[in-house]
């Protein structure tokens, strides 16, 4: 079983009712609760201040502050300034971004790779108190070195999807942070790639491996929550499967009717034993499957994403929470 198990805040949810939702889900008894920083939305950073301010033994995750957005010396000092006021209780997490969002904001990198690497070393060494001075193509620092370092150094994540960037999860990062719709193959397979490259620059151990699983359980009307995730899985993956779908063992069907019609196609044709294996969904013992089923994959915590509109208390308060906190 995995260590942990945690919920998501997704960007749709106002910041607003954060307090009380960090609130809520520690109550519940989950470990964790992630925070979504994406354009343009909620701030990464205030989300994790408040939900950690909110609470006394949550654990809060950044998934994720794009690499580029921000120089390395500053995300440090805000990293570092969460881990000195909730020693062990946060996790910062960096990606890519979305091409098109980077683009606006003028910040798309030529090379997305050592973007990712140079911004993400940087920001460790800093948060361990390094001095630190790089004359790098994305990151630029000269003697920086932090007055109020950690004594608890936050772990830092990737949370990124192709093969080159999770190998790099494993040589310049603490670990990876697995996106939801993600079939279990996908997930062992890039936890595997994540340990090849730290091994590859002799770190030890495995890194940490946290999984988002997309989760809507209705244990009277299961066909009402697989139809919900038919959609979205349709509509991500009508163009092309994502990667994280590509490596289940169906993918070559769900490429045929993306061929045959796109996500029209796919919405109709997808099997309800596909839709249990890219999510937490269906009645409550099909769930529960699908959640054994990444915790043996050896994650260290598994994080629920609701549906972008679904009512969040009552999300909460599905049986099925009680179900899940039960098996941590």
């Amino acid at each position: 079983m995995p260590t942990e198990t945690g919920v998501m805040f997704r960007r749709e949810q106002h910041p607003a009712i954060l307090i009380d939702y960090a609130r809520r889900v520690e109550a519940k008894g989950f470990n964790q609760l992630w925070v979504v920083e994406d354009c343009f939305y909620a701030g990464g950073i205030a989300q994790a201040a408040i939900a950690l301010a909110a609470t006394t033994r949550l654990k809060v995750g950044m998934g994720i502050n794009p690499a580029v957005a921000r120089n390395p010396a500053f995300l440090a000092m805000e990293y570092a300034t969460l881990a000195n006021a909730f020693p062990g209780r946060f996790i910062g997490g960096i990606g890519h971004g979305v091409s098109g969002w980077m683009e606006q904001i003028g910040e798309k990198p030529v090379s997305w790779l050592t973007s990712i690497s140079e911004i993400t070393t940087s920001v460790r060494r800093i948060l361990r108190g390094e001095l630190v001075s790089i004359d790098g193509r994305y990151a630029r620092l000269s003697d920086i070195q932090l007055e109020l370092a950690p004594g608890v150094v936050p772990p830092v994540l990737l949370g990124v999807r192709s093969e080159k960037s999770i190998r790099l999860a494993g040589e310049c990062a603490d670990g990876l942070l697995v996106v939801e719709q993600s079939s279990v193959e996908y997930v062992r397979w890039a936890s595997d790639l994540m340990n090849e490259g730290r091994a590859s620059v002799g770190q030890s151990g495995t890194g940490h491996l946290i999984v988002y699983a997309y989760c809507v359980v209705h244990d009277v009307t299961p066909d009402t929550a697989r139809r919900h995730v038919r959609e979205v899985i349709a509509r991500e993956n009508g163009s092309g499967l994502q990667p994280s779908v590509a490596r289940a063992p169906f993918a070559g069907e769900m490429a045929e009717l993306v061929t045959q019609g796109g996500a029209e196609a796919l919405r109709a044709g997808m099997q309800d034993g596909w839709l249990n294996q890219l999510a937490i969904t269906g009645t409550h013992a099909e769930a529960l499957e699908t959640f054994d089923r990444y915790a043996a994959t050896g994650a260290d915590a598994i994080i629920l994403v609701p549906p972008d509109d679904a009512d969040w208390n009552a999300w909460l308060d599905n049986p099925f929470m009680e179900l899940v906190t039960a098996r941590i």
